[in-house]
């Protein structure tokens, strides 16, 4: 099937047609077929057991796990808007766009693609060994940059898992996850410069000026070619 086809029938699924028998058992297992879950996995049970076997538990290790959640959004949207949305430079002779912001053009013109949907294990490798060295590295107390790293973990787990639901053929059963599939619906079906938050719906968005009533915003040519004329 070609991209364009693929497309089409997520629109289909989109205006109300379902795939019977797609569970949420059939989404996991579907799910941990693809690399980045154990990549992140592996990163989230390794934090955990250090982070059990180092002790010295403090009131720190409890506020930072909730700066962390109540974070979390506006850094969806920081890399969503500034590295996925990334436009390629001219720089002299070279062009600068790293692989996520080709990856996720990719991702735009056919949401259907399941590889596409999951952060490309290429660049995943040196972000978590990034955050890996920040959590060993940058925190005061190793116990606390390891509650750093179970948190940072939980949330990659979190945010891969609730990319790919809403793009597979799984259909909302709760209100929470309705406005949550439909925020990113919108933002593959309608406009790219809007909603731009993954995990949860009118968070970052509202407040930085990126979720506005999807009546009172045009259709965009663009949706699934991102930077196109």
């Amino acid at each position: 099937m070609t991209p364009e086809l693929r497309v089409q029938a997520d629109e289909a699924i989109l205006a109300g047609r379902r795939r019977r028998g797609f569970t949420l058992t059939r989404a996991a297992v579907d799910f941990v077929g693809h690399p980045s879950p154990w990549l992140i996995g592996a990163v989230f049970v390794a934090a955990t057991t250090a982070r059990v076997v180092a002790g010295d538990w403090q009131l720190s290790d409890a506020w930072l796990p909730l700066l962390m959640v109540a974070a979390f959004p506006f850094s969806e949207w920081t890399v969503h808007t500034a590295i996925l949305h990334w436009r390629p430079k001219r720089w002299g002779r070279f062009t600068i766009d790293p692989l996520l912001a080709r990856k996720h053009r990719e991702h735009h013109a056919d949401p259907r693609d399941v590889p596409l949907v999951f952060i490309p294990w290429q660049a995943l490798l040196w972000v978590l060994a990034a955050f890996t060295a920040v959590g060993l590295l940058a925190f005061p107390r190793l116990a606390l940059g390891l509650t750093f790293l179970v948190v940072l973990g939980a949330l990659g787990l979190c945010y891969e898992w609730t990319h790919y639901l809403i793009h597979s053929d799984y259909r909302p059963r709760t209100r929470l996850y309705r406005a949550v599939w439909r925020n990113h619906r919108l933002h593959h079906y309608r406009n790219e410069h809007y909603w731009f938050t993954v995990t949860t719906a009118g968070t970052a968005d509202r407040i930085l000026g990126t979720y506005a009533d999807p009546q009172t915003v045009p259709p965009s040519p663009t949706a699934k070619a991102l930077h196109s004329p």
